[in-house]
């Protein structure tokens, strides 16, 4: 039986070697693709979703192109909306549901896949970090050693405020609201704010949604 590549055992959240020619590669053709994103300039929606996807590595078609612009731009109302400009690691492991908005500066360390779930938004500044290092410096061994990741998960219609940092295994329920400037070290329960470094639960939200 084959040894598993580096790759498959970052996908799977195990040790691997960063610094190999297939993540180097991915690593910069993700760069390439975020530079093409960031100094698009202004372009139409369609030509934004088109370089979002090359970002995130996805290959679906776009919907034909509609005569009328107004109606054309109309197609992707229900895509997600990032302003530039924005940083990924991969690409290939980020998945933004409908309606997503992530505001500017944000960066997303995607060596485990990171999922944020639709009418999510962002404010400017966030950071998710789904990889990580171990904490033996003679294991770490700078960019010869081995790293990891744990995957990040956030719910649909979580607000995310500006300046927050999500680390790696945090799961932020369905509604949650995270205050700027939070650390989110443990996984937050839906319907709930919670806030500080490292982020605490305050209170529970009164809504009318259910989970």
């Amino acid at each position: 039986m084959s040894q598993p590549t580096e790759r498959e055992k970052m996908l799977r959240g195990e040790l691997f070697h960063a610094f190999t020619p297939d993540l180097v590669a991915a690593r910069a053709g993700c760069k390439y693709a975020c530079n093409r994103f960031n100094n698009a300039g202004e372009v139409s929606r369609r030509r934004l979703v088109e370089l979002w996807r090359d970002v995130v590595d996805d290959h679906s078609p776009l919907p034909p192109v509609q005569d009328d612009p107004v109606a054309d731009e109309a197609l992707f109302q229900h895509e997600p909306w990032i302003e530039p400009p924005i940083r990924v690691d991969y690409g290939f492991n980020v998945r933004l549901g409908e309606g997503v908005f992530v505001n500017f500066n944000c960066v997303f360390i995607d060596s485990c896949p990171i999922t944020i779930g639709a009418r999510t938004m962002f404010g400017p500044n966030v950071s998710l970090f789904a990889g990580t290092h171990p904490l033996d410096p003679a294991l770490r061994n700078g960019t010869e050693g081995p790293e990891m990741g744990k995957p990040i998960d956030i719910g649909e219609d979580c607000w995310i405020g500006g300046n927050v940092i999500v680390l790696p295994g945090v799961k932020i329920g369905k509604g949650a609201t995270i205050g700027a400037g939070s650390v989110v070290t443990k996984d937050v329960p839906a319907f709930h704010v919670a806030a500080g470094n490292p982020a605490r639960v305050i209170r529970r939200i009164e809504t009318s949604m259910t989970e």
